[in-house]
């Protein structure tokens, strides 16, 4: 038996593996199975290229729980180590044993995915284990070794007997850690970190039905059939899927497949996503993956955190921003890199080189994927858009790139139903929507029901309406008017419609300057000046005779700051709720309350007209809807 030191650089390692090591515990599991992975991959290799003494077989890991024991065994049927290099790879923890493997055979590993981080992975085990245990035969027919370790940097280093390839670990688990000897801890932290390793995983058994019985149906004395129950018989429990969808080729997938996979990553996702998008790229660095475009809220936050990050189909995290461009990270899926560095600080991913190129390959192949779904169908993209319109919005705004590729597929619907892309917009408005300044002016609605009457009023001059209504708008469309040339957005209910898109000098007003002055001092003794501000204007006679609009600039600053950004500068949350009051001086109604003598039935007039006008855009609530319907009710008597 051999005794000795493990050759590290500070006294006592192991209680800043306990402390520093991983800030979560659970990863030890993760870290043991995929050293036993790593074996038996390299193992596969050796076997594959005739330099080992035995065939690779079916190897499987298998984790098992001694509770009495107080014992959690790992056990693989890979590469297995000699004392030797027990004494290298355990005892010298500065060393990577998968450095040295993938430097040997890096002619022929080069695709072998040997997960190649072994080394100080092992040592986690002691952030739960007091006594750690291995037992290993090497695939060359050496003899087995048997090393332990209490925790401290003492060792023993002695021959066994075990007589199968590959390693067993013992954790003796401390008495802090007892949760990790529970059955179901175990199986969550396998479906967390493990569900999907190269590998097959056994913990356990299950009973299933025997496949080759059938079962046998009899008939008694009175007719009455009964068929005899399902034999059962017990099956190893294997918990992962080794072969994922997403390390196939797509063309060995089809539709149902990806559906399958899915329903896999989110057994309690009961719709079914609306399209995927295979990743599969080696040059210039490794990455396979599906992403999938589920059915999108107007809330930008319930969707994160859905894409799961894997290195070589090892789990390493769900918060893949930074490693996913920000308007992505509300997509679900996989995606699988081993040029992801496994390791669980964010910034440090963030700062990797790799992890940025990483980043703006998924949005080109995004931005691809959505023109070829466009061009191929693009019935069945239009009436996806409004489930999947949030995230291509958001990346138009936050990526510059995606911005530039998305005129070939993002879609501006209008209030009946049609759909245009940009290029088409611009062709069907130029003639009809430019002001007498040269200035193409596109109308937009945020709700059809609310602003009915404005909408109505452009449709009636052969204007286009867009229906834009997710909370980015705002932004989008100051995006859009500093990159577009000479076109400017503009709410129908921003303003008259005539003021909206100036096509003329405004109308001749049918009263004089002093009529005008008297009716502004008329109007302003009995609208609210904190709540309305009144402009004169003269417009068709058959015009509405009191309009209310918010002048565009002011409402898009609340809605940014509403949405984040874009206004905070302004001040503007805090600002009460302003209109513009438009008054048609050419309308009928405006003249007799110009001419009314009396004082009451002016009031009558204008607070009549007033709560009309507010009615048509939702501003009329509570006592003053009341008070209004009641005065009605009165004028109809």
């Amino acid at each position: 038996m051999t005794k000795g030191s493990i050759n590290v650089s500070v006294e006592n390692i192991f209680p800043l593996i306990k402390k520093f090591l991983y800030s979560d515990h659970e990863i030890f599991l993760r870290e043991l199975i995929s050293n036993a992975t790593d074996a038996t991959l390299k193992f596969k290799h050796l076997a594959n290229i005739g330099e080992s003494k035995s065939e690779y077989g079916n190897p499987q890991i298998e984790v098992k729980i001694d509770k009495e024991g107080k014992k959690l065994h790992i056990i693989d049927q890979g590469l297995g180590m000699t004392a030797e290099e027990v004494e290298k790879y355990i005892n010298q923890v500065a060393f990577s044993g998968a450095e040295e493997f993938l430097d040997k055979y890096k002619d022929t590993a080069k695709d072998s995915g040997i997960i190649g981080h072994f080394g100080l992975g092992f040592y986690s085990a002691f952030m739960v284990a007091e006594k750690v245990e291995i037992i290993t035969k090497s695939h060359t027919g050496a003899d087995a070794a048997h090393w332990t370790c209490d925790g401290s940097p003492e060792f023993t280093l002695e021959p066994s007997d075990k007589s199968d390839r590959g390693t067993e670990i013992i954790l003796h688990i401390a008495e802090d850690s007892t949760e990790f000897l529970e059955e179901g801890r175990i199986t969550e932290l396998l479906n967390k970190y493990n569900k999907f390793m190269p590998i097959p995983i056994k913990f356990g058994t299950k009973e299933v039905n025997d496949p080759d019985f059938t079962p046998e149906t009899t008939t008694d004395a009175e007719g009455k059939e009964t068929t005899e129950p399902h034999k059962q018989i017990t099956v190893d429990n294997i918990i992962n899927n080794p072969n994922p969808a997403w390390t196939k080729q797509p063309t060995e997938l089809e539709d149902e497949d990806y559906k399958g996979f899915y329903r896999e990553l989110y057994p309690m996702q009961f719709e079914e996503p609306l399209f995927h998008i295979h990743l599969n790229v080696d040059y210039p660095f490794n990455l396979t993956g599906i992403l999938y475009f589920p059915k999108m809220t107007n809330d930008m936050n319930i969707q994160k955190d859905k894409i799961q990050l894997f290195q070589n189909q090892v789990f390493v995290t769900d918060n893949v921003e930074g490693i996913v461009p920000e308007f992505l990270t509300m997509l679900r899926g996989v995606i699988d890199s081993p040029d992801i560095p496994l390791n669980v600080s964010r910034s440090y991913l963030q700062a990797d080189g790799a992890v940025k190129k990483i980043s703006s390959y998924i949005t080109r192949k995004v931005a691809d994927k959505l023109k070829s779904l466009f061009n191929s169908n693009r019935e069945d993209f239009e009436k996806k858009w409004d489930d999947i319109k949030i995230v291509i919005e958001y990346g138009m705004l936050s990526e510059e790139k995606f911005f530039e590729k998305a005129d070939a597929f993002a879609l501006y619907p209008t209030v009946d139903g049609k759909f245009y892309t940009y290029e088409e917009l611009f062709n069907k408005t130029k003639a009809n929507q430019t002001d007498k300044d040269g200035k193409l002016v596109i109308l937009y609605a945020s709700n059809k029901d609310e602003q009915h009457s404005y909408i109505e009023s452009a449709k009636a001059k052969g204007y286009e309406v867009l229906l834009l209504d997710s909370p980015i708008v705002p932004h989008l469309i100051q995006k859009l008017e500093t990159t577009k040339e000479n076109i400017s957005f503009a709410r129908v209910d921003g303003d008259h419609i005539d003021n909206l898109i100036k096509k003329e000098e405004n109308a001749i007003s049918k009263l004089t300057e002093d009529q005008q002055t008297e009716l502004d001092t008329i109007l302003k003794e009995i609208v609210p000046s904190e709540k309305f501000m009144v402009q004169l204007e003269a417009m068709d006679s058959d015009a509405s005779p009191f309009i209310i609009t918010q002048p565009e600039f002011m409402r898009r600053m609340k809605e940014m700051q509403q949405t984040g950004g874009g206004g905070g500068m302004f001040g503007m949350g805090n600002m009460p709720e302003m209109y513009n009051l438009i008054v048609n001086t050419n309308s009928k109604l405006v003249g007799e309350i110009l001419e009314t003598k009396t004082k009451k039935k002016q009031e009558r007039l204008i607070t009549q007209s007033l709560d009309l006008a507010r009615l048509s855009q939702g501003l009329l609530k509570g006592e003053e809807l009341t008070n209004f319907i009641k005065r009605s009710y009165e004028m109809i008597k």
